[in-house]
């Protein structure tokens, strides 16, 4: 089997896979996993259950228990709970917790290339059965029975196989993100700023990666200025000193339509298998790049790596997330309708609450006030 792609997708298909006892090769074009930093870098605890493995203190930076979340005016209100999602957890160094995840995949008999580009699929009477990869200038084919694309947002893979789209800008968000020394915030709670001056579209996040690191970016859409237009612009107001830029797109548009062919399964960014409301993708990934590896297991096990044995990936992920994903898109669509007076309102009325037990009647009373926000406030509420 052949994993295009390194990190965290490609290396969980590639451990399980290898667990199971087939012979993996897992392919990355850099020359080193886990460079550049990617994402935020937050994720929960479920991440872990679903590796099988014990969090390492190698590249655990911070535990979460919340966030609060500020709105244009400076209101704020604190979130917590697992009921949250990922906004009970932790922080990572992805550049250290990627490469450990490569080695978990080896130390399981995953064989790796690194700094190798897959420039084509190599398909025989409809099936895939390899990749054509190319090393300091040389080309060549390498044979495979199934092949995992998990090389990211823009999946040359899943487009050679007809099964994706190029994403529509509208449903990218452009990030920009510095790591920076000597921000001054809670070490247990990430802060989450709304509003269009701030990062219009979208949002901007602190994540504290303690000591008084942080990871402070935003995502935007459909803006004339530029992600990095609009950090700089927001880091004005802190003493701090950055050490790290990362630029980037995030998907948003949830899952593309079909994840499977014969000898082909899609993973994480490239099966957009991010959460269309906060760009999260780390749990979704591993969640289902797990059981992309146990299904190639199953499928070379048999014989079988027809489609229409494949089809099993997709059905247990959607069976799995395909709510969630559902749910996150539309409240999005919700969310994209928010005006900043919207955002002030919201934190106005829900300051110093109990998102869990506000008393009907309070609810009532806003909403008659605020009609507009009926859907949205009793899809959040509920």
């Amino acid at each position: 089997m052949v994993v295009v792609g390194g990190r965290v997708g490609g290396s969980t298909s590639s451990l399980f896979a290898s667990k199971g006892g087939l012979d993996v090769l897992m392919i990355e074009k850099r020359q080193e996993i886990g460079t550049p930093v990617q994402c935020a870098e937050a994720t929960s605890y479920k991440t872990f259950k679903t590796l099988e493995l014990k969090p390492s203190k190698k590249y655990l930076r911070a535990d979460i228990n919340g966030a609060d979340v500020h709105a244009p005016n400076g209101k704020n209100i604190r979130v917590e709970g697992s009921n949250f999602g990922f906004i009970q957890g932790c922080i990572l160094e992805r550049k250290i917790f990627d490469k450990e995840l490569a080695i978990e995949a080896a130390k399981a008999g995953t064989d790796i290339m690194v700094k190798t580009n897959v420039k084509d699929l190599i398909i025989k009477d409809g099936s895939v059965c390899g990749v054509v990869a190319k090393q300091f200038g040389k080309r060549f084919d390498i044979k495979a029975d199934i092949v995992i694309a998990a090389d990211g947002i823009e999946s040359a893979i899943a487009t050679r196989a007809g099964l994706k789209n190029p994403n529509q800008v509208e449903n990218i968000a452009s990030c920009a993100q510095y790591e920076m020394v000597g921000i001054d915030t809670d070490p247990n709670y990430m802060q989450v700023h709304f509003g269009e001056d701030v990062a219009p579209g979208g949002y901007l996040w602190i994540f504290p990666k303690g000591d008084g690191v942080a990871n402070v970016g935003l995502g935007i859409r459909n803006s004339k200025e530029t992600a990095y237009y609009y950090l700089n612009k927001f880091i004005e107001k802190f003493d701090a000193t950055p050490v790290e830029l990362n630029i980037g797109g995030v998907p948003l548009s949830g899952p593309i339509e079909k994840t499977f062919d014969s000898g082909l399964m899609v993973v994480g960014d490239a099966a957009g298998q991010v959460d269309p409301v906060n760009g999260e993708g780390i749990e979704n990934t591993v969640r289902c790049a797990r059981i992309a590896g146990e299904i190639a297991v199953e499928a070379i096990e048999k014989g079988d790596t027809s489609s229409k044995y494949l089809k099993k990936y997709e059905d247990l992920w959607r069976l799995k997330l395909e709510k969630k994903f559902k749910n996150s898109f539309k409240y999005r669509k919700l969310i994209d309708k928010l005006t900043d007076d919207d955002y002030n309102a919201l934190a106005e009325f829900l300051e110093d609450k109990d998102l869990e037990s506000i008393p009907k009647l309070s609810i009532l009373k806003f909403l008659k006030n605020h009609p507009h926000l009926i859907t949205l406030f009793v899809d959040i509420i509920r």
